[in-house]
């Protein structure tokens, strides 16, 4: 285990050293190309200004080219991509990926100085929960927003009903929804209506908001769009019966919400009643826990107690999440 421990230390020493001596180069890389984008005269053009912020953020695209290509390999490199960008950050994957790194050296490092002598080998369970940490975050950002997106969606439909009844365009009509609404629906439309704008058809820039929002309604609203400007119809009719359907959707969640709490609780009380009997246990009597920690027998049966009850966990919230 201590070879195991200075293997590590080396690594991340040595990958500290890596990411600090390519992020100096680059700089100097960037200023380079900064002075070479900038006239003479020293008053910069706006076609140059544009080259340069390109360029800069072509240069810093190339960091993390180990891990990158690593996980273009593994096919996990544009998944992360996606995550991140549902979530609203502004992370690149190698990032993600160094993130998830230094928090398993860091949970590591902890677990080995901080845990006895005799338990060491455990030190691997605070670097694997540590590891997934940043991840974990990711996705925690990726579903308020979600979330957050289709309590503003209804209404957004409604607003582009109104607007399309007083006269405006579609298009019009979708970039008149980054003034009236706030993040993050306000972005995505905005977005969505600065490439249809730049001369991204139509259809492929909804299909674009329906990938980096992933969910229902979405779909049901680019699908409605889509078909409406191949058979016609009235467009403003459509978005409001859409709007009015994911209205009641929401009220249905909320109910069936409301009649599952009852066994989610249940799985949440199944799953912690076991740990604090063994917290218990290890404070009343510490000799008879020791077993679990220090026998071979003991440690596989603490593991396999711990993926039941995850498997267990796992399979009331499977039976209690309902979608709608």
């Amino acid at each position: 285990m201590m070879f195991f421990a200075i293997l590590i230390l080396v690594w991340a020493v040595s990958l500290g050293a890596w990411w600090f001596l390519s992020r100096t180069f680059r700089n100097a890389d960037v200023g380079k190309i900064r002075s070479r984008l900038v006239d003479p005269g020293g008053k910069k053009k706006e076609t140059k200004k544009k080259k340069s912020i390109a360029l800069i953020y072509a240069d810093e695209a190339a960091a993390g080219q180990v891990i990158t290509r690593l996980l273009q390999r593994l096919e996990l490199r544009d998944r992360l991509h996606r995550l991140l960008e549902q979530a609203g950050l502004r992370w690149k994957v190698a990032r993600l990926m160094h993130g998830c790194l230094a928090m398993f050296l860091g949970g590591y490092a902890a677990g080995w100085f901080l845990f006895p002598a005799q338990h060491r080998q455990f030190a691997f369970i605070p670097a694997l929960l540590s590891g997934i940490s940043p991840i974990l975050y990711v996705v925690r950002k990726r579903a308020d927003r979600l979330h957050k997106f289709e309590e503003q969606f209804p209404e957004s439909l409604e607003f582009v009903a109104r607007s399309m009844r007083a006269g405006h365009a579609f298009s019009v009509s979708l970039e008149m929804l980054h003034r009236e609404f706030q993040e993050p629906l306000s972005g995505e439309f905005r977005r969505t209506f600065e490439e249809h704008n730049l001369g991204m058809p139509l259809e492929l820039a909804l299909e674009k908001l329906a990938t980096r929002v992933p969910s229902l309604d979405v779909h049901f609203f680019v699908s409605a769009v889509m078909l409406q400007k191949r058979t016609g119809g009235n467009l403003a009719e459509i978005l409001d019966k859409l709007a009015y359907l994911m209205r009641e959707r929401f009220k249905l969640r909320g109910r069936i919400k409301a009649i599952s709490a009852h066994g989610r609780m249940t799985g949440t009380a199944l799953t912690l009643i076991p740990v604090g009997v063994a917290l218990l246990m290890f404070w009343a009597n510490p000799d008879y826990v020791r077993f679990f920690f220090n026998d071979e027998l003991g440690n596989y049966m603490m593991g396999g107690a711990i993926v039941l009850q995850l498997i267990g966990y796992g399979v009331i919230q499977k039976i209690v999440n309902i979608e709608v």
